[in-house]
């Protein structure tokens, strides 16, 4: 990526050696401090993205049903494990406590949305109790979460 100044003869233009030499400006430009950072923002962005995805590891089923908007700026997460354990968030919790949490943790507010993240092995019926355990509480605003096909 140099460029080489000298002249062949080693003499200017005007026939007399040894005068100064006016250097010409180099006409690349030197790209490599700026890979040298997307290299690494590749990285960090790599490393990153994995760890973005929070909550309980659950093997959602598929549909085709449009997706969820979020209207609401924090909807509550219920996670429903194929061993039957209840999760709000990241929280375990027992089956005959979670509308009085729920109910605490929205301060009695019926339209908060609630998205619910049940294991395809699950049983129907276990969902469904849920379900009905939320909506008996005086929760109106569920959606089920799928894997898009």
């Amino acid at each position: 990526m140099g460029a080489s100044l000298q002249n062949k003869g080693g003499m200017r233009r005007g026939g007399i050696s040894g005068g100064r030499r006016r250097a010409r400006p180099m006409s690349e430009i030197n790209v490599t401090p700026f890979v040298d950072v997307m290299l690494v923002l590749l990285i960090v962005f790599m490393v990153t993205a994995p760890l973005l995805t929070a909550g309980v590891k659950v093997d959602l089923p598929d549909a085709s049903a449009k997706a969820v908007g979020e209207e609401d700026n924090k909807p509550l997460e219920i996670a429903l494990t194929a061993a039957g354990e209840i999760f709000i968030g990241e929280t375990k919790v027992e089956a005959d406590r979670l509308a009085n949490m729920m109910q605490a943790m929205t301060r009695n507010d019926p339209d908060r949305l609630i998205f619910i993240r049940a294991d395809q092995a699950l049983n129907y019926g276990d969902v469904m109790k849920t379900l009905g355990t939320l909506n008996a509480a005086g929760f109106r605003k569920m959606a089920l979460l799928t894997e898009a096909q």
